[in-house]
């Protein structure tokens, strides 16, 4: 690629990183985005609650938004991985892996994260097919279907309640020890919720769609969705290193312009939110590419 400056450079071009783009491209700004080509809804067979998109292909989305934002000559595409980033005099300049270095004024970060599984055979394979993270993405395809749910304490308890507005035939499986309160068993129990204190050893599945949890006592229960929430890291520790901060729940903490804590950086999509969606994300990248833009016209001005 021969141009190197750029007014703003996107990490990340997945839906919130597309978006972005055609709102600074159709603002006439020179664009950038970098992407290495893993989004970490790869695996999911259909999106869903996104309107005008609703059950299409995830990958699909993403395409016809890259040929969309490509019609835009001010957006250019490079296809890699960026690992370094600085802070010049005027903007930014950011190094690729294979060596490439481009400036810009201003930083986008829309580069996603990265699911830590647990050590459960099956996991990944049913990950975004079976083993769901969001109701609102994927319940109403298994409404009132044989449903477990992974989780303990608060979170599990919190989210038994939220699913059992899908399904009522409900189980819970703390992996271990049970860290709910007494209160918090009763009240699933007189909801009809099962609990499952055995740890897991792996799903039997089938290309990805789940048939049975297997406990480690050899213990196996039918289901046919289960809802996790693994924890995650940062795709890209790249805002990190630029000093960008991160709130509690690991995610790049932005105001409400989607700006991060540090001056021309900003931030959109799932490395923000606890709402992994392809609608929040579209919506965020959107509204940061505006407000990049303001941003770069009041210094302008």
């Amino acid at each position: 690629m021969e141009q190197k400056n750029f007014d703003v450079i996107i990490i990340g071009g997945s839906y919130s990183g597309l978006s972005a783009a055609m709102s600074l491209g159709r603002s006439l700004r020179q664009v950038l985005i970098i992407d290495s080509g893993l989004p970490c809804n790869r695996q999911t067979p259909h999106s869903h609650n996104f309107i005008t998109q609703d059950g299409e292909k995830p990958a699909v989305i993403s395409a016809k938004a890259k040929l969309q934002v490509d019609l835009y000559k001010t957006v250019h595409f490079y296809k890699g991985l960026a690992v370094q980033a600085s802070k010049l005099k005027n903007g930014f300049e950011v190094s690729t892996e294979s060596g490439e270095v481009f400036q810009s004024r201003k930083i986008l970060f829309a580069s996603g994260i990265k699911d830590s599984f647990p050590d459960i055979k099956g996991f990944a394979d049913c990950w975004g097919i079976s083993v769901l993270h969001c109701p609102y993405c994927h319940g109403y395809e298994v409404k009132n279907e044989k449903t477990a749910i992974i989780a303990n304490g608060e979170m599990g308890f919190e989210y038994a309640k939220l699913i059992s507005n899908w399904t009522k035939d409900l189980r819970l499986c703390t992996n271990g020890k049970s860290t709910l309160t007494l209160e918090q068993t009763e009240i699933l129990k007189s909801h009809g919720v099962q609990i499952f204190e055995e740890e897991i050893d792996s799903f039997e599945h089938q290309d990805g769609y789940i048939q049975n949890i297997i406990f480690k006592n050899e213990e196996k229960v039918a289901v046919k969705a289960i809802y996790a929430k693994p924890p995650f890291e940062q795709h890209c520790t790249i805002p990190e290193t630029l000093g960008c901060d991160l709130n509690e729940q690991g995610l790049l903490k932005v105001d409400a312009m989607q700006k991060t804590n540090i001056n021309g950086v900003f931030a959109s999509g799932d490395c923000t939110t606890p709402m992994r969606s392809v609608a929040i994300a579209v919506s965020t990248g959107s509204f940061a590419g505006a407000v990049i833009n303001k941003e770069l016209i009041d210094e302008d001005f």
